[in-house]
């Protein structure tokens, strides 16, 4: 796997949604919102300097800044316009940088809670992420972070799959991106140093009035969706349209379409 080219494609692909991207968070302002209150769980005091993984338009940042009104606060990301976005929001009461989770700049114990919300699936490789976040936690740093794991989207992944062996392609030909089991995120931070480390999940649905409001959804938020990733030709399309139809005929209750979001969170101290 080129890790390069995919990060160069995930920052483009946010950087493009960044004005859209507040419109389309449902199931982000949930995971927003129970992280701050795991925050308040874990923490014992108000850090002196935050920082925000992914921060995207600010929203954790803004939910911790209400929270730690004295912190130091300090957001990155990697999609440019993500991060002129979060700048002028906060207008100078927040540090944004543009920059990559797995190589961060900033020197070793910066900072006393790295945060993330939403973010850490896109990653190349986790346990650099959090060799990172480990390196700029304080001794007794929190690091509370949450991502989206396997069970993520599964209806649709399963409706794709399914197109797609209907219509003869092999199976390589999908771009719906697996994300970790809860067991995997363990397995991979489980050798890192972390004093404490805990890792759970939640389940998350969204209702939709049809498949392509949902695939509208997705692309707003920066993600991939089989749409966006087809190849063109009468042959992809119909590929889609039959995921449609299986979609529908399989999960759509009371007119409606269910998308699950498995939320994986972790809690860890260095």
């Amino acid at each position: 796997m080129n890790t390069g080219a995919a990060k160069e494609r995930v920052g483009s692909s946010f950087h493009r949604q960044a004005a859209e991207y507040d419109r389309h968070t449902v199931v982000q302002k949930r995971v927003i919102a129970r992280l701050d209150e795991l925050i308040a769980h874990h923490a014992s005091r108000e850090p002196l300097r935050l920082l925000d993984i992914g921060c995207g338009t600010g929203g954790l940042l803004a939910a911790m800044q209400k929270r730690y009104p004295l912190s130091g606060l300090c957001g990155l990301d990697l999609a440019f316009n993500m991060s002129h976005m979060a700048s002028s929001r906060f207008d100078g009461a927040a540090l944004i940088v543009n920059g990559d989770a797995e190589r961060l700049p900033f020197c070793d114990q910066a900072f006393d809670l790295v945060v993330s919300a939403s973010t850490l699936q896109w990653v190349p490789r986790l346990d650099r992420c959090f060799r990172e976040f480990h390196r700029v936690s304080s001794g007794d740093g929190l690091i509370c972070v949450a991502f989206f794991g396997e069970k993520t989207l599964w209806e649709l992944q399963a409706s794709y799959r399914e197109a797609l062996r209907r219509g003869g392609i092999e199976e390589r030909s999908s771009r719906l991106r697996r994300f970790m089991t809860r067991d995997e995120v363990a397995q991979a931070l489980s050798g890192l140093g972390f004093r404490q480390l805990t890792v759970t999940s939640e389940i998350e649905l969204e209702q939709h009035a049809d498949v392509p409001d949902l695939l509208r959804a997705i692309k707003g938020t920066g993600a991939a969706t089989p749409a966006g990733s087809a190849a063109g030709g009468l042959g992809w399309r119909r590929v889609l349209n039959d995921m449609a139809d299986i979609y529908r005929s399989r999960f759509m209750q009371n007119g409606k379409i269910p998308a699950t979001y498995e939320v994986i969170y972790v809690i860890a101290r260095g």
